[in-house]
């Protein structure tokens, strides 16, 4: 995992992102100075909040990119690319909080019987993919903590975030995927 400083430096870096692709239609580099534990290939999303709203949320659930240079990604195209919500602009900058959340590996939850699920998955450790086909929904760790879900609420919504019916998860052929985050924020 990620010390703090690291993280409030992500954090910091996902808001420069953000500003200058705003405000200059450019896209930063990495600083050649950072640490090596950011340059290791993990998962992360960018979460933007505006007045305690959501305002755009977009990352990458598995480690495909070096993490500082995901963060840079995936910050811009919360700001800009979600498709619940217009770009942010340039005069909603200063009233956006950013969120970065760095993820661990997703891995299958092995159950014999889609009830043992109940037991498996931790609401406020685990975040959640629900995949079905070409159907694929994730949520992480703090959603189901905000909205204060128990176990049974927060795997419903996964498989409604996945475009599926709410009890996918007891379906045949369904795969359940639980990772954790560490959560950075301003």
């Amino acid at each position: 995992m990620i010390s703090d400083g690291e993280g409030e430096f992500l954090v910091k870096l996902a808001r420069n992102a953000i500003e200058t692709y705003i405000t200059h239609k450019k896209i930063i580099n990495i600083p050649d100075d950072v640490n090596y534990s950011l340059k290791e290939e993990m998962g992360a999303f960018v979460t933007l909040n505006r007045d305690g709203d959501l305002r755009g949320c977009i990352g990458y659930p598995e480690p495909v990119k070096p993490l500082a240079q995901a963060v840079v990604e995936v910050a811009i195209s919360a700001a800009t690319q979600d498709p619940r919500f217009p770009p942010v602009t340039a005069t909603e900058l200063e009233e956006i909080q950013v969120e970065v959340s760095v993820l661990t590996k997703p891995e299958l939850v092995e159950v014999r019987k889609p009830a043992e699920y109940l037991e498996k998955v931790e609401v406020g450790r685990d975040g959640l993919i629900v995949e079905k086909g070409m159907y694929r929904g994730l949520l992480l760790p703090q959603v189901p903590v905000e909205w204060n879900w128990d176990i049974g609420d927060f795997l419903a919504n996964t498989c409604i975030k996945a475009g599926l019916s709410p009890d996918c998860w007891l379906e045949e052929g369904v795969k359940l995927y639980s990772f954790q985050s560490q959560i950075f924020s301003e």
